[in-house]
């Protein structure tokens, strides 16, 4: 028998190949910069984090009291965040009149509170996130380039864990800070809103899956990647260089599932990548607004 996991990530499948994205209603997107490095895939001990990509360098910085995001809930909020950025055109997103409806956007589900309620760490993450300064550098040998933002000016939320199912007398906002908005609605990552929520368990998963998708936006050749700047990239946390290859073996391989234009195979020296096909074709992205979008 299948692994429950498997097939669910099958049905997913069959899902996406019914129906294209766009009349599921399902096209999200992701800031590039997140794409290229990401976020903690565990809890911190320390408040700053560097990852690296080649000559690219994400470092986040957030305060001792409060902590750095991790985990799954960050990015799914990164990710409706830029999607409601894309598709309002507005730096003040509203989160909803009530948690529920805000969680079940994310494909989450708010059944409990208490202290590891979903509830609970949904508030946790946000907090985390807003609070958070991310930092992207570039350098090469004749150019060094950089740029700072938070993701939030600021934040108002009204929620309560007893009256989450329950609408309040004023909406929670996010206003996203210019650079970040900037960033979003110049040059966001489109992405299949279904594949994401069936990786949702994994945030590795998750961050190749995005990877993946904008580098075969553009990939005209092959090019290969040693697991040495994979590591890097997504799994500076792993002490061992065997966990962290054989996370990533399976990690990719559930994301083929759901995704079937990754074009890529696993060498024992790492990752050769292939022309393939974004997650969400040029044809569908045609009949959307004049957003510009990472497509070569």
């Amino acid at each position: 028998m299948l692994d429950k996991t498997i097939e669910k990530l099958f049905a997913s499948a069959l899902a996406i190949e019914d129906q294209a994205a766009l009349e599921r209603e399902d096209v999200g997107f992701m800031a590039r910069a997140m794409t290229l490095c990401t976020m903690p895939h565990s809890k911190q001990s320390d408040n700053e984090f560097t990852r690296k990509n080649g000559n690219f360098t994400m470092t986040m910085l957030s305060p001792r009291a409060v902590g750095l995001p991790y985990g799954v809930i960050p990015r799914l909020l990164l990710c409706w965040l830029t999607s409601e950025a894309v598709r309002t055109k507005s730096r003040t997103i509203i989160l909803g009149d009530s948690l529920s409806e805000f969680m079940k956007k994310l494909g989450m589900q708010s059944q409990s509170g208490g202290k590891t309620g979903s509830i609970t760490r949904l508030k946790d993450q946000l907090k985390r996130l807003f609070f958070c300064d991310i930092s992207c550098n570039y350098q090469s040998k004749g150019h060094d380039a950089g740029m700072g933002f938070k993701i939030a000016d600021a934040y108002s939320v009204w929620w309560t864990v007893k009256e989450s199912e329950q609408g309040t007398l004023w909406q929670s906002t996010v206003t996203l800070s210019e650079n970040f908005f900037n960033e979003v609605t110049t040059s966001p990552v489109p992405l299949d809103l279904m594949a994401l929520k069936a990786l949702k368990r994994s945030p590795l998963a998750i961050d190749i899956y995005l990877w993946l998708t904008y580098r075969m936006s553009y990939l005209k050749a092959p090019c290969q990647i040693s697991w040495h700047y994979l590591q890097k990239q997504f799994g500076s946390e792993y002490a061992r260089d065997r966990d962290f290859k054989t996370a990533f073996k399976d990690a990719i391989k559930k994301i083929q599932v759901v995704y079937a234009g990754a074009n890529f195979q696993l060498q024992d020296a790492g990752v050769l990548l292939k022309p393939g096909h974004p997650s969400i074709p040029k044809k569908q992205l045609k009949s959307l607004s004049k957003t510009e979008v990472i497509h070569a």
